[in-house]
């Protein structure tokens, strides 16, 4: 407790990259929930741009918006 799972477009990070995102959110997550960096897990999950709606929008931002703690503003092209 707690886990932390981003959902995102697919991109290539460097281990470098992944280590320094995992303790940024690690430490804001032990900062917010008072508990210690061992209890924190984190995953990455890549999401096609053309799948987005359907995995991310409808079932996790729509369909549980009394979760979200800050609603997204996607742009419009």
């Amino acid at each position: 407790m707690p886990h932390v799972h981003i959902k995102h477009f697919p991109k290539d990070l460097t281990d470098e990259q992944r280590q320094r995102l995992a303790e940024a959110v690690t430490t804001v997550v032990v900062e917010h929930f008072g508990t210690y960096e061992g209890a924190v897990s984190i995953a990455l999950e890549p999401v096609a741009p053309e799948a987005w709606e359907t995995r991310v929008t409808v079932p996790d931002v729509q369909g549980k918006a009394e979760l979200l703690i800050k609603e997204p503003h996607y742009r419009t092209a």
